[in-house]
């Protein structure tokens, strides 16, 4: 996941959606938000310059002004967004013009948490519904899908779905 942070240059001011206690930036950014729902996890988060707790299946508008931030990033938790479409909506409207949001994730979830259709789909079946989230939602350029970890690497592999801001 750092790789590709910054490789796509998450720099400046970013917003981490559905955050916890790690944010997995090995370049820390000048500004970075971590929005979650567990206070006690995101008060650990040590790469975190500031935190607000929210629950974006209970409430998917985001609490920050219009263009507040230079890139997104939502890291092993697009599946289990109730309301994927509308966050995906607000977090354009939140990212200023050629903004990147970028959610990776792996094979892995909490069962009892990830939607129905992520559980039932294989992995490229997970990155074309999030392919689909961006395509749905307004606001973005047609995204980008890639297996960041080569088959066979050992652990648990590494997807990602990106798309820019227009």
């Amino acid at each position: 996941m750092g790789a590709l942070y910054d490789e796509l240059g998450l720099t400046g001011t970013v917003l981490d959606v559905c955050a916890s206690w790690v944010s997995h930036f090995p370049t820390r950014p000048e500004r970075l938000v971590a929005l979650g729902m567990n206070e006690v996890e995101l008060a650990r988060n040590v790469d975190a310059t500031s935190w607000v707790v929210h629950d974006l299946n209970e409430d998917p508008r985001l609490p920050f002004p219009d263009s507040s931030f230079e890139a997104a990033a939502c890291c092993a938790s697009v599946d289990y967004l109730t309301r994927p479409l509308e966050v995906f909506d607000d977090v354009a409207r939140v990212l200023r013009p050629g903004g990147p949001f970028v959610c990776t994730f792996s094979n892995r979830c909490f069962p009892t948490k990830a939607i129905r259709g992520w559980l039932a789909t294989d992995d490229e079946a997970h990155l074309a519904l999030v392919a689909e989230y961006f395509r749905r939602s307004r606001g973005w350029d047609p995204p980008v899908l890639s297996r960041r970890t080569p088959p066979g690497h050992p652990g648990d592999p590494l997807f990602a779905a990106w798309a820019t801001r227009r």
